[in-house]
């Protein structure tokens, strides 16, 4: 059974990725991979790599990946918060049924200053939307 190999490889970084174009059918049945561009997914740049032109299969299979890659970082950031909110929950539970004395002083004063730095940032927000003429 064949692998339907792509014909680009994204080696994925914190803002972006390196773009290789893959050569498998070479004489030496070896896999190569040839830098072909560097990739910025927050703003969008696409630099070719050394001297190189990009073809428009590569700018479409980049743009392509951009679309997909922003598609996954907004799910996984969605899910981080959904996270958040069972770790606030075990928290809770956490200090009310087992956390030690020291356990709490350790912990209390961080915890209350993020917490109340993210109510604050959630009750702007939710301000904002309810004055925005879209919520009318």
């Amino acid at each position: 059974m064949a692998v339907d190999q792509s014909e680009y490889f994204f080696r994925t970084r914190e803002n972006g990725a390196f773009v290789f174009r893959i050569d498998a059918a070479n004489r030496h049945r070896r896999i190569e991979m040839d830098q072909i561009a560097v990739v910025n997914i927050r703003n969008g740049d696409i630099k070719p790599h050394g001297d190189r032109d990009l073809t428009p299969d590569d700018l479409q299979a980049i743009n392509t990946w951009m679309e997909e890659r922003n598609t996954l970082l907004q799910k996984r950031d969605m899910d981080d918060i959904y996270r958040t909110i069972e770790h606030l929950n075990l928290a809770a539970h956490w200090a009310q049924s087992r956390a030690s004395d020291t356990q709490l002083e350790a912990v209390t004063d961080d915890l209350l200053m993020a917490m109340h730095d993210l109510r604050t940032v959630l009750v702007r927000k939710k301000s904002e939307r309810l004055a925005s003429p879209e919520h009318d």
